[in-house]
């Protein structure tokens, strides 16, 4: 039997109700305040991927245009795809990427003035600017991967600052 919500634990799962069953939380009275995260994501390919990658040299073309509008628009998706979250007014959001030898590292930025975090905006527009690097190479490279999706820094509301280096 798994116990969920259980007061000696510290930790009470926010998004499920005692009875186990999930639940949209009730934000309404939270203060606003000014909220961003960056989140990041990893695409491993061969070195001669990278360099069509970064001259834009692909068959399907622009691979690094396409990603950063796909991140875009995934953040300002992400209540529609991730169930319990809620629907924010998005401020700003950046995508970019950092070529290496054999990866291309995205990072994806969210801001916004509300009552509840963008973790989750940062991690969907990462996530689908990846796959959209991933989509725009695997013509060329079909066995590239996916790695390393993590939430780096989130500033603003309750808890606070913090960030992978803290």
């Amino acid at each position: 039997m798994v116990v969920v919500n259980s007061p000696d634990d510290g930790a009470a799962l926010t998004h499920l109700r005692a009875d186990g069953s999930a639940h949209m939380v009730d934000v309404s009275a939270k203060p606003e305040t000014t909220r961003q995260a960056t989140a990041t994501a990893t695409v491993h390919s061969t070195a001669e991927v990278l360099a069509l990658l970064g001259a834009g040299g692909l068959p399907k073309g622009d691979a690094l245009a396409v990603a950063r509008v796909a991140g875009i628009m995934a953040a300002k998706k992400t209540p529609e795809l991730v169930p319990l979250c809620h629907p924010l007014p998005l401020a700003k959001v950046t995508v970019d990427f950092e070529l290496g030898a054999d990866t291309v590292t995205i990072l994806a930025t969210v801001k916004t003035r509300g009552v509840t975090g963008v973790e989750m905006e940062a991690l969907t527009a990462a996530s689908v600017a990846a796959l959209s690097v991933y989509d725009m190479i695997k013509a060329v490279d079909k066995h590239a991967v996916i790695s390393g999706i993590r939430v780096l820094a989130k500033s603003g509301g309750k808890s606070g600052d913090w960030s992978v280096d803290a």
